[in-house]
């Protein structure tokens, strides 16, 4: 018989489990965004630091949203499968790094107090980039963001990223408690300065009295995180169970790689996060560029060209001959506006991004992949492609995925399928688009919306004539046939 995962006795050999008591460490990070990624990474790692040198570091995880993640650790004891799939094979590991798990909604005292008990040193977040509400142009908050829109109006009863860190530092300075680190992990340039920046904004009409405070005694690191997670399906429950003998509701699988880079400032203390392979540098700047152009803009790219050529995996791009060839060519450019980074091989990251792109065992859906993209196209295509423009580089790869991403706003197949954008915009971006028909109308009306095209590119006649030029191909129909032609076209793509 089957039963729940709710203890480590009983599993497999073959699983590898915590190298540590859970009941002798305490928490000490709320984590907020408690989705699959955290568990892949951040926990992971944790798991790892608790293994080697122990300390009060457990996490307390927090869904914003959704019950669901909350309930499905709650009745697991916090334990959960994580599946790592490779060429050279499977394997299973549960992890024991997660103390509690909450939902905002429904258990909201128990975060409140979570985020003032003096115990808790680091808030860390992966809620994904529209979830914070940054103006992409003023660096400061969006106040037309619902989160943000609805904690300005009741700062008291927060709701959003910026209003419950704003809400938890006041109370702590006012109890005097320090304040806790605040960890971005999301996919977001510069990202301990800009998560500074939202909530010095948000404070300044939120709570006036506490912008020296965060600006001055708050911490901010920045980091980089990768590992390829894809969403769970009911295979991946399946797995699990074969694989632990055990059933687990909240297990998650990804790819063996995992890396995460962050920027060592951590004033009242972290987890020994090194020991699970994470690398601490005084500047994790060019680290990010190189992940977000090389790593996160290819991945946008196959997912909007990938999507409209009619494949459902990232795998499956990777073998579509024609679909290779541009993903090459896109590593290849976004590698050319990088920075030389000392100890690191761009080439050899691009080969070593192509064999993760074609992990067969990965079901990464592209359509997963091309959500959100008025938040990812600016900081993935958009600045390696001013870069490329100031240094009279080839722009043909950047217009290239954008054109795809245009296309792919059209909201509707070739074959005449309509699909949701998923988009936080999406409403915006499809009144904007009503009775576009040709590749300039599409492009001029998207440049019209604030905060997504910067504006030298549109000042560029080049970037105009590639951009309209591939788009009026891509709406041409027979998708295929014109992805086939851009690839054997060398010139076209730089």
């Amino acid at each position: 018989m089957i039963t729940p995962l709710a203890g480590l006795d009983g599993l497999p050999k073959t699983v590898r489990c915590p190298a540590y008591r859970r009941e002798d460490h305490g928490p000490g990070i709320v984590h907020i965004g408690l989705g699959a990624f955290h568990k892949a990474h951040q926990a992971v790692y944790t798991d790892d630091a608790l293994a080697a040198e122990g300390g009060n570091w457990r996490i307390i995880g927090v869904s914003l949203r959704s019950t669901a993640p909350a309930t499905e650790l709650g009745r697991q004891d916090g334990l959960y499968t994580v599946i790592e799939r490779s060429v050279e094979g499977t394997s299973a590991r549960v992890i024991g790094a997660i103390a509690a798990a909450y939902s905002l909604g429904r258990d909201r005292q128990a975060v409140l107090d979570a985020l003032c008990d003096p115990s808790t040193r680091i808030v860390s977040l992966t809620v994904t980039e529209k979830a914070y509400g940054i103006d992409r142009k003023t660096g400061g908050i969006d106040r037309n963001h619902p989160a943000i829109a609805a904690d300005i109006s009741d700062p008291d009863n927060p709701q959003g990223v910026a209003g419950l860190l704003v809400w938890a530092l006041s109370r702590r300075r006012d109890a005097g408690t320090p304040p806790f680190t605040v960890l971005c992990c999301d996919n977001l340039p510069e990202s301990g300065s800009m998560l500074r920046a939202l909530l010095v904004d948000y404070a300044r009409l939120a709570a006036p009295h506490l912008v020296d405070h965060i600006t001055n005694a708050v911490a901010f690191p920045s980091t980089m995180v990768d590992r390829i997670t894809p969403a769970r399906t009911p295979a991946t429950l399946a797995l699990a169970c074969d694989l632990i003998q055990h059933s687990d509701a909240a297990a998650i699988e990804c790819e063996a790689f995992r890396q995460w880079v962050i920027e060592d400032d951590f004033p009242t203390g972290r987890p020994a996060w090194e020991a699970g392979g994470a690398l601490l540098v005084r500047d994790v700047r060019p680290f990010e560029d190189m992940k977000l152009r090389m790593l996160n803009g290819t991945h946008s790219m196959i997912a909007y060209a990938g999507f409209l050529a009619g494949h459902k995996y990232v795998r499956d791009v990777m073998a579509d001959t024609s679909l290779a060839v541009l993903v090459e060519r896109h590593l290849k450019a976004a590698a050319t506006t990088l920075d030389p980074l000392s100890g690191v091989d761009f080439s050899a990251y691009a080969a070593e991004l192509r064999a993760r792109f074609s992990n067969p065992h990965l079901e990464h859906e592209t359509y997963q992949i091309a959500m959100d993209g008025s938040e990812k196209m600016p900081q993935r295509i958009f600045a390696p492609a001013l870069d490329a423009l100031e240094k009279g580089q080839p722009l043909d790869a950047f217009a290239f995925a954008t054109a795809c991403w245009l296309r792919y706003l059209m909201g509707r197949t070739d074959g005449g399928h309509a699909y949701a954008l998923r988009d936080p915009r999406e409403t915006e971006i499809t009144a904007a688009l009503t009775g576009a028909a040709t590749a300039e109308d599409i492009l001029s009306s998207i440049s019209r919306l604030p905060g997504i095209l910067p504006q030298r590119l549109e000042e560029s006649a080049t970037w105009r004539r590639l951009v309209i030029n591939m788009t009026t191909e891509l709406l041409s129909g027979d998708i295929p046939a014109v992805l086939d032609r851009f690839a054997s076209d060398a010139g076209r793509l730089g």
